[in-house]
């Protein structure tokens, strides 16, 4: 591996923190998409607080890619892109699974209102990763090309 290089053998340099990764939606895989993310966010300076909610974001996005998106049986695919920008670090993941938007879930959505408020005790199972995926991130979602996208962003430390 060189100075320019990073772990996963992606280049890195001034736009190289832009790139993807595609791998089998399978466990086995999560922690190597967990480091593509990870070396980008800490090379583009993401304050010591966004690191852990960006992996808890990404990881619940990505399990819920891994254990919902593909019908029982079928292997499907997960991407996950790096986007820099000026003001925020952006992961993008693409499966093509059927359509679902984790940020509109009408069947989880009275769950997570209900656990919202809730205590521990108390709370309904499942939708739980979804709401942390809404409050760790700025998340989107989108429909293009038979994919599902869903766009996790984290904005950058302001520069004095």
């Amino acid at each position: 591996m060189t100075s320019s290089e990073s772990p996963t053998g992606q280049r890195l340099g001034a736009q190289g923190l832009s790139g993807s990764l595609r791998v089998p939606a399978r466990l086995e895989h999560l922690d190597t998409l967990r480091l593509f993310a990870l070396e980008g966010a800490i090379a583009v300076g993401l304050g010591p607080d966004v690191p852990p909610r960006l992996e808890l974001a990404l990881e619940e996005a990505l399990v819920n890619v891994i254990n919902h998106a593909y019908p029982p049986g079928e292997e499907g695919e997960v991407e996950l892109r790096r986007q820099p920008e000026p003001d925020a670090f952006t992961l993008v993941l693409t499966d093509w699974g059927p359509a679902f938007d984790p940020l509109h879930d009408e069947e989880h959505e009275p769950a997570l209102l209900a656990n919202r408020e809730a205590d521990l005790d108390s709370r309904a199972p499942g939708g739980l990763g979804l709401l942390l995926i809404r409050t760790m991130s700025q998340a989107s979602y989108r429909r293009t090309a038979e994919a599902n996208e869903l766009t996790l962003r984290f904005p950058l430390p302001v520069q004095m």
